[in-house]
């Protein structure tokens, strides 16, 4: 953290002073730590994901749907031991993981911690719910913290990736990041409920009028790890946030978009998959950030 190059921003600032692009400082802020019923259902199941959710973020997403806590600022600094406490206390609640939403620039803190719940009982998998703007080395850290990988890919090109998040190298620290993912957990797996124990489920977003892009991801992971992952294509995108200056994506994608991605995802023998509902695409699925299991 004094001269931090956790992310691929690379802003070597000393977080115990100043930070970087992340608007994130060395101590640990979060806005929530609560079940979560609304992930994929082998993650949430019928009990819950222990979600964690991190304040700041690496990406500038221009559709982020949780920017209160993003870019807004929203959230309470604890310490490493208070947050090792947070996972006990989502065990105790019957969580069925342990769910790290945006905590790339808090891996070291995040290390620590789970170590330190491990040694107290904690016996859950735990989930590193990622944009895949990562570096390779950082996710090799967590080789023997994270159990259940759930990485984003959210774009194939580059000049979207600039456009939407001002990630000009996206796509190459995506593939490798989700590459280093699969080789540490090649294989999903199960329990007897259908609950993941191990394993990568990969994400995409379908961004409204971009049907053919959506194609190139699910096309690009499918002939990259077949069946030894899962792929959740998620027709959620809802413009909560200004988007006059990005027309082309000011709107809910429709019911035919989704369905056109859907239909060349079992075109080209994707079995292992996850689908959305359309009622997902609405504010009411974003969680309150209001420090629940925090204070």
């Amino acid at each position: 953290m004094s001269l931090c190059n956790i992310c691929p921003r690379n802003c070597n600032v000393d977080r115990s002073a100043q930070t970087g692009f992340c608007s994130m400082t060395d101590t640990v802020k979060i806005s929530r730590a609560a079940l979560h019923m609304w992930e994929e259902p082998c993650i949430s199941g019928d009990k819950g994901s222990g979600t964690v959710f991190f304040s700041g973020c690496n990406m500038k997403c221009v559709f982020c749907q949780n920017k209160e806590i993003s870019t807004g600022g929203f959230g309470k600094d604890i310490t490493v031991e208070r947050l090792a406490e947070s996972f006990l206390q989502l065990q105790e609640k019957g969580a069925l993981n342990i769910n790290l939403v945006t905590p790339t620039h808090y891996t070291l803190q995040i290390i620590d911690a789970v170590k330190k719940a491990r040694q107290q009982g904690l016996k859950l998998p735990i989930v590193y719910n990622t944009s895949s703007y990562e570096k390779v080395e950082t996710i090799r850290l967590l080789a023997d913290v994270v159990d259940i990988w759930l990485p984003d890919f959210k774009y194939t090109d580059n000049f979207a990736a600039q456009r939407y998040s001002l990630a000009p190298d996206y796509v190459q620290m995506a593939k490798a990041a989700i590459d280093e993912m699969v080789k540490q957990q090649p294989e999903c797996i199960f329990d007897d409920e259908g609950i993941i124990q191990k394993g990568v489920i990969v994400r995409h977003l379908v961004l409204p009028g971009q049907v053919q892009r959506a194609k190139e991801a699910v096309e690009y992971l499918y002939n990259r790890y077949g069946d030894s992952i899962f792929i959740s294509i998620m027709s959620q995108y809802t413009p909560c946030t200004n988007l006059e200056n990005y027309p082309e994506i000011n709107r809910k994608i429709t019911p035919e978009e989704y369905d056109r991605v859907v239909d060349y995802a079992v075109e080209i023998g994707v079995e292992n998959g996850f689908l959305q509902e359309g009622e997902s695409a609405s504010e009411s699925f974003i969680p309150p950030f209001d420090l629940a299991g925090v204070e």
